[in-house]
């Protein structure tokens, strides 16, 4: 039966490191890609544990990476037996003498694909079999591209945009670029596989993410870009309220609008457009050189004139600009009647007395010449 306190031993490594085991190592390095590295080591091992045989081996002291355990290759040994990985062969390499416990480790020329998590071993004869778990070695290869463009974007403008990778090896190795983002949509999948693109962009693509992606070294990175693009104001519209009540919105020119005379008015402008426009309110239709009669969104007519009248919203920025004019039309309240209801009222019950009047008249008198007739040819 194998004791229990050899167990860890043999598994090679502990969640906690055995007595007598130690390991001094820069726990996260970061470096570019192409560039040289330094990582320096130092470790301890039992001198005095009482293995029969422990002067008998030669040192042996290996760096694996953890991701690598199942191909049981190392990335760099001073064991000539030990099969090394193919990819860091000649870049990872052991710096100092292992019998003065230094285990430090050069990288030369980084890749982006070394980025990962390294463990240290050691191992001397039969009984000194030991992997240092406790303590690893985090190594972060970075690279990123650069887009480079004239600035600002301006809409309808065609744009000139760049992606690179700066790496000092990047010569050595193929690129292969591309683009995403919805500024591209307009444009042909054929010409996004370039390091450089010729984008015109819209007002719809301002605060749109641009994308450049390489792929380098079997990796790909990418860069992004939040798209800050310039367009003359656009969409204006105005809203007209009374009495801070939303009554309806003017969306284009030469609108006329019937309002009560004497009643409060407010208009309210806005527009759409990068960068921000100057909003101002005119008399009529205006010329450049006008001056407003309100520098702001807002024009608030307390009591609304009688006539017609005619008022306009100008947006401008320093790309252009673009205005609304309609007009105001004034209802006046209907002419008043010097007639009252009483006397409106009395005409017909006027003539209803006097035809009640004519046809009483008419009653006597044909009765009147009836009795005269009877009364004077009767007796005849």
């Amino acid at each position: 039966m194998v004791p229990l306190l050899l167990l860890p031993l043999l598994w090679g490594g502990s969640l906690q490191e055995m007595a007598g085991f130690g390991l001094e190592v820069q726990e996260s390095v970061a470096v570019k890609a192409c560039m040289d590295v330094r990582v320096t080591c130092s470790f301890s091992y039992p001198w005095n544990s009482g293995y029969p045989r422990y002067y008998s081996g030669e040192l042996f002291i290996y760096w694996f990476r953890e991701k690598d355990q199942h191909t049981n290759d190392a990335v760099a040994t001073n064991d000539p037996r030990k099969r090394v990985k193919p990819e860091t062969q000649g870049r990872f390499s052991l710096l100092g003498d292992p019998n003065n416990n230094d285990c430090s480790l050069s990288i030369r020329q980084a890749r982006l694909s070394d980025s990962g998590v390294y463990y240290f071993r050691v191992e001397r004869g039969y009984d000194v079999r030991y992997s240092y778990r406790d303590k690893k070695l985090n190594l972060l290869v970075t690279g990123k591209p650069d887009i480079h463009f004239l600035e600002p974007l301006e809409s309808g403008r065609p744009t000139k945009l760049t992606c690179r990778l700066s790496l000092a090896c990047d010569e050595l190795h193929p690129l292969l670029f591309s683009w995403a983002g919805d500024a591209l949509d307009a444009m042909k999948p054929d010409t996004l596989h370039s390091s450089e693109i010729t984008l015109t962009p819209r007002a719809q693509d301002h605060g749109t993410n641009l994308t450049c992606l390489v792929t380098f070294q079997q990796v790909t990175l990418e860069r992004t870009v939040l798209l800050n693009v310039s367009y003359i104001p656009r969409n204006l519209h105005i809203s007209l309220s009374f009495k801070n009540v939303t009554a309806l919105k003017i969306l284009q020119n030469t609108a006329s609008i019937l309002i009560s005379e004497g009643q409060a008015l407010q208009l309210l402008c806005v527009a759409d457009s990068n960068p921000s426009a100057q909003l101002s309110w005119f008399q009529g239709s205006p010329t450049l050189e006008a001056t407003p009669i309100s520098s702001t969104g807002v024009l608030e007519i307390p009591q609304v004139p009688a006539g017609d009248g005619e008022v306009t919203c100008r947006a401008q920025n320093p790309l252009g600009s673009q205005q609304v004019s309609f007009s105001l039309s004034m209802q006046s309240p209907p002419p008043c009647s010097c007639e009252t209801e009483e006397q409106q009222g009395s005409w017909p019950l006027v003539l209803t007395l006097i035809r009640g009047a004519l046809m009483g008249a008419g009653f006597l008198l044909t009765y009147g010449l009836t009795w005269t007739y009877y009364t004077r040819c009767g007796g005849h």
